[in-house]
């Protein structure tokens, strides 16, 4: 049974611009031209493919189907690249989409857009979201690769550690002096303003679980994004868990102290990506791994690194 070229191309644009219309936009076809080849797809596999929710999701059944769409939408634009072939003006692309959490995204990974350039011939199509679902979107096989907190293998894809991002906790001196005058203990900690990333984010408990026995629940604010996140840090809002690359300017100019300069967080990443044989997914590998060994920390059992604590967090 053979699949249909026009009905692969509407379930997979659904699914990765979120809706029909978005994908009739892409297609450069009707809305009711991507419902009719996606109902025509799913009575030829007898199962429902897409679930039509807000935004469109693959359903069990469609993974499969999701991901060799994907697989065959990369090694196409990977021939024509290599044959020169021209569409509509403009030299074949080749199409990677991927996930990264916020703080790798915003701190080292941004090494990999400067060694990309400018040029076009491969693109990064990049979701931001946590360790748990950034696993989802691997094993669905909405993306190629990503960067985890989570050493499981998923199937279809390798595995491989890129290296440890060391958070360090942080605040502004006149926080300190506002808060921690008498001390960093379990009584000023349950005082003192905390900072979260989101409901997910599990890193600045875990650090003061590290630090007392003692139930700390301190007023929290929520701030979901790396750079805000740093910025109320700064002004005084709140202490956080800051990766130490974002920090470390900060640190030298004396703008933000380590409550606790003995206790920190290592949190292992890893680098996932399909198995497939594509030239352009061994290139972005290369180029991950080249940024991450400049940046991150060496792996715990890795030559020359030094024991650490890890944790492995969720939410950043």
């Amino acid at each position: 049974m053979r699949v249909d070229n026009a009905q692969l191309a509407a379930f997979a644009e659904a699914i990765r611009e979120g809706s029909f219309e978005l994908a009739a936009r892409k297609l450069n076809v009707t809305p009711s031209a991507i419902s009719q080849r996606i109902r025509l797809l799913e009575e030829r596999m007898g199962q429902v493919l897409i679930q039509r929710s807000t935004p469109c999701q693959v359903t069990a059944a469609g993974r499969p189907l999701l991901r060799y769409a994907e697989e065959l939408s990369l090694l196409e634009a990977e021939v024509f690249s290599a044959l020169g072939v021209v569409d509509g003006g403009a030299t074949s692309t080749v199409r990677i989409p991927m996930v990264i959490n916020a703080d790798s995204l915003d701190s080292w990974f941004l090494e990999v857009f400067d060694a990309l350039g400018a040029s076009a011939a491969t693109t990064l199509d990049l979701r931001v979201e946590d360790q748990d679902h950034s696993v989802v979107l691997l094993r669905e096989g909405t993306v190629m690769a990503g960067v985890s907190a989570s050493a499981k293998p998923i199937q279809g894809c390798r595995v491989e550690p890129l290296g440890v991002m060391r958070y360090l906790a942080l605040a502004s001196p006149s926080y300190v002096e506002r808060h921690f005058l008498a001390g960093v203990n379990a009584e000023s900690l349950n005082a003192a303003p905390m900072l979260m990333f989101n409901k997910k984010d599990a890193l600045q408990q875990v650090f003061l679980g590290r630090l007392t026995d003692a139930a700390i629940r301190p007023p929290t604010h929520y701030l979901p994004t790396t750079r805000s996140f740093g910025e109320a840090v700064l002004r005084g809002m709140a202490w956080g868990m800051i990766p130490e690359q974002l920090a470390e300017g900060h640190l030298k100019t004396g703008q933000l102290v380590e409550l606790a300069p003995q206790h920190w967080l290592d949190v292992p990443l890893f680098w996932h990506r399909w198995r497939i044989a594509s030239a352009a997914l061994d290139a972005l590998t290369r180029l991950v791994h080249r940024a991450a060994s400049k940046a991150l920390r060496a792996s715990p059992g890795a030559p020359g690194s030094r024991p650490s604590e890890s944790v492995v967090p969720d939410g950043r």
